[in-house]
């Protein structure tokens, strides 16, 4: 039986997702891992693929989404579905997106709206669901100058 997945949740507060999310994959890609960013809505996955493409004038990140073709070889995969047809070791949750198991992952990330009470209430749900499959599981909020910090 696969280990279960460490799960990171990580509180937006200070920065939109389009923000936040760009970094969270750089560092996903240097470690050489591949990622699946699933979202809670076609819509929101339409413009989370403009900003991947449009987050910096210095670089982008490689991804497509299913009407792109071939998504085996795309490094990072966007998808409304809990479909994992690039082989990803990280699943990024977003937007309502729920968790479907834990065992597939080296890691999941789930990113909520801390503003949004439905969305923080879901990441308590998650984060219960996380601890009860085993799963290691910090939080992460933003300080007040930006940085991420470990909370729990």
């Amino acid at each position: 039986m696969a280990e279960a997945a460490e799960v990171l949740f990580y509180h937006l507060e200070r920065a939109p997702l389009e923000r936040v999310l760009p970094s969270l994959l750089e560092r996903t890609l240097e470690r050489g891992w591949r990622a699946v960013v699933q979202s809670g809505s076609a819509e929101r996955l339409e413009a989370l693929d403009l900003a991947l493409w449009t987050y910096s004038d210095a670089s982008f990140l490689p991804h497509g989404t299913a009407r792109d073709g071939d998504p085996s070889r795309q490094p990072i995969y966007l998808t409304t579905s809990n479909e994992t047809p690039n082989g990803a070791g990280v699943r990024f949750l977003v937007d309502g997106a729920e968790m479907t198991g834990f065992n597939e992952f080296v890691r999941i990330v789930c990113i909520f709206d801390g503003q949004d009470s439905e969305a923080t209430a879901r990441a308590r749900t998650q984060w219960k669901e996380a601890r009860a499959a085993g799963c290691a599981v910090t939080y992460w909020r933003q300080s007040e100058n930006g940085r991420w910090e470990k909370q729990g």
